[in-house]
């Protein structure tokens, strides 16, 4: 259990209505009409069920096809021209709702799609973009809370391509390189939005912030989640050249939510609000988890919000980061709606929380033996994993399938693991940017002992070894982590196999 003091009083007592202050804001509802001929609510569970369309799936499936012929992901340009030109031919479709942006080094997706719950349980239709996916692209754009249809995904490609070309046309004019696998994409989910239509959009950054392709957006609310060390080949070589491009989503009056920071994290973001005029509030002074409590399938958190407490919430995911994601969450959505001043109704915030996921986080997909995932892919998210095992499960023994990409810091990831004292199966994620598995068993064998480490290089045979390894003992488990890539693939396998997922 943690505690905090309980500081902040409860200005009103009355809910605040989310389309009252939309409609004060000069925001009015989406046309029904629009909202039908976009196909309405989108199901994931549709595309799989009786109205799924095979030709929409293979259309989509070309459209992201397409996107992958482009500079992936992987090598993002720091440029914000190109996406700016192409929503601009498309008449502006980013600015078709409000805007709340994140950025951090981890959290962002779990903190994601708990406002996205929140303001869903306000009673706003949302639109959600986050990366990466973990078994299809189409995960990433959501509409109202579900994965967005493959017909929407082609028709809007459809609609939006000759624009590209246009943009890639000048671009390759000029000597520079046509737009991006991410810029292309985050076009495409302006699109969707403009085209559902949503009253809000939450957009997760894909890479730092200042020039990510998604800061053409301006967010009334930044939110930052905590910053640390990652991508410093591109991001900066320290957590203070970080802050500054993460920063970089900041605009002019904007509301800044940010978790707990180091001291000279803290120190950057408060210079960029104080340039823009923004206002900040961070976890532990304006707002902050009360307590978290370990509970039958997640945890009971309770929270000091910016304007009113919740008690005793139902929170369906493991750790306290996930308990601070939430805060987070919640100071994030009273900033959005009534300008952090005004309560949420406690109906609200009990639906948005209990009701979200975050698939890759912790996430069990496999019982008898239990076999969990988590998409922990740096030095920071590995702590994360191994405090919240800590705290939330009483395995007797763990071995760790781990795969980790090429560009990320394996031997900060092996650090924080080898002190769970589990048997590591060394793999390799599904990608060309996978650290040779003979490299990664060398560095956790040189942390943790040969005698910790096996090589299994597929997946599957690595998954079967450690699943028949934990059924032999009472309290044993299985944990896949290291990179997002491998996690997908993983919770994959888990379904197909019908390992019991829940």
């Amino acid at each position: 259990m943690t505690d905090a003091p309980d500081q902040t009083p409860e200005p009103d007592d009355d809910p605040f209505d989310a389309r009252e202050a939309l409609d004060a804001l000069g925001i009015t509802e989406g046309d029904e009409p629009a909202r039908a001929a976009a196909g309405g609510t989108q199901g994931d569970d549709a595309e799989e069920g009786d109205d799924f369309d095979p030709e929409a799936r293979d259309a989509a499936d070309a459209v992201y096809a397409h996107l992958l012929a482009r500079v992936g992901e992987g090598a993002p340009r720091p440029r914000l021209e190109p996406t700016r030109r192409a929503v601009e031919l498309l008449g502006d479709p980013h600015r078709s709702a409000p805007v709340i942006h994140l950025t951090g080094t981890n959290g962002k997706t779990s903190t994601s799609r708990m406002i996205e719950s929140l303001l869903r349980a306000s009673g706003l239709r949302t639109g959600l973009l986050t990366s990466p996916h973990l078994e299809r692209f189409t995960e990433r754009i959501r509409i109202d809370g579900e994965s967005i249809r493959d017909e929407a995904i082609a028709r809007n490609w459809e609609e939006i391509e000759p624009f590209i070309a246009i943009v890639d046309a000048e671009l390759e004019a000029a000597g520079d390189s046509p737009l991006t696998f991410f810029e292309a994409f985050t076009v495409l989910a302006f699109a969707c939005f403009a085209d559902a239509p949503v009253d809000v959009m939450v957009l997760e950054v894909g890479m730092g912030g200042e020039w990510d392709s998604t800061n053409v957006a301006d967010g009334q609310v930044a939110v930052i989640t905590p910053i640390d060390l990652d991508h410093q080949s591109r991001l900066g070589k320290d957590v203070v050249e970080i802050a500054r491009t993460k920063s970089g989503i900041i605009k002019p009056s904007a509301s800044v939510v940010s978790a707990q920071q180091r001291d000279e994290v803290l120190q950057v973001l408060e210079n960029a609000a104080d340039l823009t005029e923004s206002t900040l509030a961070v976890e532990g002074d304006a707002f902050a988890v009360i307590s978290t409590t370990v509970a039958v399938g997640g945890q009971l958190v309770s929270i000091r919000g910016l304007a009113g407490s919740y008690h005793d919430l139902a929170l369906p995911l493991f750790g306290a980061h996930q308990a601070q994601n939430a805060a987070v969450a919640v100071a994030a959505v009273e900033a959005f709606i009534g300008g952090g001043s005004v309560r949420l109704a406690d109906e609200v915030v009990e639906v948005g929380l209990g009701s979200v996921t975050s698939p890759g986080r912790l996430q069990i997909v496999g019982s008898g033996p239990t076999v969990i995932v988590d998409a922990a892919h740096n030095p920071h998210g590995a702590r994360s994993l191994v405090a919240s095992l800590r705290e939330s499960f009483d395995f007797d023994e763990i071995a760790i399938v781990l795969g980790v990409l090429g560009d990320k810091d394996a031997e900060g990831i092996v650090d924080v693991l080898v002190g769970l004292d589990a048997q590591f199966i060394v793999t390799a994620p599904g990608s060309d940017r996978a650290t040779d598995v003979d490299r990664l068993a060398g560095i956790v064998a040189a942390k943790a002992g040969p005698d910790r480490v096996s090589v299994i290089e597929r997946l599957d045979d690595a998954l079967d070894e450690a699943r028949d390894w934990a059924t032999e003992g009472e309290k044993r488990a299985v944990v896949v982590t290291g990179s997002v890539v491998l996690v997908g693939d993983a919770i994959a396998i888990a379904n197909d196999r019908g390992w019991g997922a829940r």
